[in-house]
C-alpha cells in the first residue's frame, strides 16, 4: 500500500502579478475634494440668500435667537462662573449660550449685531483677564440693555 499524498490544490504554473497601483489616484482625490466644498459653500451661499429676510431654513428667525440669548443672557449671574459644581456650569454655559445665540441672530438679521458685539466683547475680555472686570461688566450691562429694548 501506499502513502496517500495529502490533498493540495495545483500551483499554477505562472503566478499572478501584484495589481499594478492606479496612477493620478491622488489627483482624483484632490479634485474630489475641491468639488465638494465648491458645492456645499454653494449650496450654504443659496440658503443664505434665501433666509436674508431673517428666516433661516429650519423655520425659526433670527428675532428668535436674539430672545433665546437674551433669555440665556437673564439667567447668567457672572458671580457664579468660578463656583464649583452645578452653579458655575450653569453660568458657563449660559454666557457661552447667550454668545453663540447672538452670533447666530446677528448672522440672520444684522439689526442684532449690536447685541452679538456687545456679548462677544464681554467674552474677550474675560477670556483675556480671567475675571469680569469693569469693562467685561460694562460690555455685559449693554448687551441686558440692548436686550431690555428688544
Amino acid at each position: 500500500m501506499q502513502p496517500q499524498q495529502p490533498n493540495t490544490p495545483p500551483v499554477p504554473a505562472f503566478a499572478p502579478a501584484a495589481p499594478e497601483r492606479p496612477r493620478g489616484g491622488t489627483k482624483a482625490v484632490v479634485l474630489s475634494l475641491v468639488g465638494g466644498l465648491v458645492l456645499g459653500a454653494a449650496a450654504m451661499g443659496g440658503v443664505w440668500a434665501l433666509s436674508a429676510d431673517g428666516a433661516f431654513a429650519d423655520g425659526t428667525s433670527a428675532a428668535a435667537d436674539a430672545r433665546a440669548a437674551c433669555r440665556a443672557l437673564d439667567g447668567f449671574d457672572e458671580d457664579r462662573f468660578t463656583e464649583k459644581g452645578a452653579g458655575g456650569d450653569i453660568a458657563i454655559n449660559r454666557y457661552s449660550a447667550a454668545g453663540t445665540l447672538s452670533a447666530s441672530a446677528a448672522a440672520g438679521d444684522a439689526t442684532y449685531k449690536p447685541l452679538a458685539q456687545a456679548i462677544r466683547r464681554s467674552q474677550e475680555r474675560h477670556s483675556l483677564m480671567f475675571e469680569f472686570d469693569a469693562t467685561a461688566k460694562k460690555d455685559l450691562a449693554e448687551a441686558r440693555t440692548i436686550c431690555a429694548n428688544l
